[in-house]
């Protein structure tokens, strides 16, 4: 049985749900996608055992445990290892820009002027069955250097420059699923879908061009795709994002399982205070303040990031720092400039853009701080870092949680989830912009605040947090939404939609552990024969 006529020629055991196009057919080839089968069968008991050690992990933070330091693995803390050197080709990483899959960003990002373009299935991109196969198509394309786009809105052709930046690519977590693929009758694994289509289709360029639990199961899935290539040990290499607080404890042991695959580590600041109020969701101590308030100036941020400069340089390995929101006029500017200038001086090894227009004011600040060196893991030890404890990493923030504070939550994750639901996963937002990881926030806060009624300071001083209260504001922020962008745009578009979602999820009595996980069911469109062995 065919879809319209036609279907995706796969291996036994495989049904592809998602609507058939040539294009996407080139990326679904046969061997293509038996080589993401082998992947998935040959780890996913490894990634189901991985996500029921989470659970078990929340069940203890959530009867009071800590996170903190494991005794069992002193001796790799304690150790004198080192990971494989850093290749030349991404040893200079100073300025790097993010972005989802989409052709026209891929472009521009990597003509931008940055040393690297990572380009993100996660955070960044709404995974609906488009956007994931062209993001693949589009990054096929740009590896083969013919990747082009004209803009018929601007009449303007768009095609890479000869000096591009280096590509890396992210694919997504292990806990989401890829419901248009089936593999024995179960979701494939999301980020082996991503990896392992991106991998089987550009290995030969990339050979051409030179170019601790789950961190184990990535360091087996890199030795497996290695030898299916035919390509040397060690010649896939992985930046690891620390963005779960869990994960700061365990910073040496994850350079340690990837040592021959590894070139450094990268703080992720949005993701890791989604994660500090994940963690703590049962621990009404630890509430946090507004998210505006919560930077790199608050101790247990601060801990973090230097915790990392240290742990990476101690082990030879590199480390980008925080993916920043800057906004778009000339004051923010200049506060982008004393940030960077704050991370070269703390030991960073480069730092993060959010648009091509700061790429050359961010180079300026490190290359004004670090000369001709590609990075400063000789330099700048951060041996005061070695002094941190348990409760610097752990140490409550402080500020105040205000009714604007609520407001913003809810203005901004209701916006974020309807652009999300319908396409966009990177959406500008009162001068910032938001993806997944800083929707996430404004979630759990909302829901950390409603769980314990907490009492707001400033203008809402005395007021509790209820769900009365919450009812209210939602009203009023839809309303203020709906005058921001119009009326014909809301009506249009997923707003109502995304507000019981995102009202769901703040209200619920068991807070969930992602937000998009919960949407993902809204975007998924199967076309049940799309597989032409059926």
């Amino acid at each position: 049985m065919e879809s319209g006529g036609r279907g995706y020629d796969v291996p036994e055991g495989v049904d592809i749900r998602g609507r058939y196009d040539e294009e996407f057919a080139k990326i679904l080839t046969k061997d293509a996608v038996q080589f993401v089968v082998d992947l998935q069968r040959e780890f996913r008991n490894h990634v189901n055992y991985a996500m029921e050690c989470r659970k078990e992990a929340k069940r203890r933070y959530n009867l009071g445990a800590l996170p903190g330091f494991d005794p069992a693995t002193r001796n790799i803390r304690e150790g004198m290892w080192t990971c494989a050197q850093v290749p030349p080709a991404v040893a200079d990483r100073r300025v790097e820009i993010t972005g989802p899959v989409e052709r026209k960003m891929i472009i521009n990002a990597l003509n931008s002027g940055a040393k690297v373009f990572m380009a993100d299935f996660e955070d960044a991109l709404s995974p609906s069955w488009e956007n994931l196969m062209r993001g693949q198509v589009n990054l096929k394309d740009a590896v083969d250097g013919t990747i082009s786009f004209h803009d018929k809105a601007r009449n303007k052709d768009y095609k890479l420059n000869d000096q591009i930046a280096k590509l890396f690519v992210r694919p997504r977590g292990w806990h989401l699923p890829e419901a248009h693929i089936l593999i024995d009758g179960e979701p494939a694994t999301g980020c082996l879908v991503d990896f392992g289509l991106y991998f089987y289709h550009n290995y030969a360029k990339f050979r051409q061009n030179q170019g601790a639990g789950e961190a184990r199961i990535w360091n087996n899935v890199f030795e497996r795709a290695e030898k299916m290539a035919g390509i040397e040990r060690g010649s896939i290499r992985a930046t690891v994002l620390i963005e779960t607080l869990p994960a700061v404890f365990q910073m040496d042991e994850i350079l340690y399982e990837l040592r021959d695959h590894s070139v450094g580590l990268n703080c992720g600041r949005w993701d890791y205070i989604f994660s500090y109020v994940k963690t703590f969701q049962a621990h009404p101590d630890r509430l946090l303040p507004d998210r505006v308030q919560v930077g790199m100036t608050q101790h247990f941020m601060r801990s973090y990031s230097e915790l990392l400069i240290r742990t990476c340089h101690r082990r030879g390995a590199a480390q980008i720092p925080i993916r920043d929101d800057p906004a778009a006029n000339e004051a923010a500017l200049e506060l982008v400039r004393k940030d960077k200038l704050r991370e070269v001086k703390a030991g960073h090894d480069g730092t993060w853009a959010a648009h091509p227009g700061l790429i050359s004011d961010c180079i300026e600040v490190f290359t004004n701080n670090m000369g001709n060196a590609p990075n400063q893991i000789q330099t700048v030890k951060r041996e005061d870092a070695a002094a941190l404890t348990e409760e610097d990493l752990l140490q409550r923030p402080r500020g105040l949680r205000t009714m604007e504070g609520l407001r913003l939550n809810t203005r901004v994750g209701i916006q974020y989830l309807a652009a999300w639901l319908t396409g966009s996963g990177s959406v500008p937002l009162y001068n910032l912009m938001e993806d997944a990881a800083t929707a996430e926030i404004s979630r759990v806060q909302n829901w950390q605040w409603l769980k314990y009624g907490v009492e707001l300071d400033g203008d809402g001083l005395g007021v509790k947090v209820t769900k009365d209260l919450f009812g209210r504001v939602v009203e009023e922020e839809m309303t203020r939404i709906e005058s921001e962008v119009g009326k014909e745009k809301f009506k249009k578009g997923m707003y109502k939609e995304a507000c019981k979602i995102f009202t769901r999820q703040c209200t619920t009595p068991t807070l969930d552990d992602f937000l998009t996980l919960d949407a993902y069911n809204y975007i998924v469109i199967q076309h049940p024969q799309g597989s032409s062995n059926l």
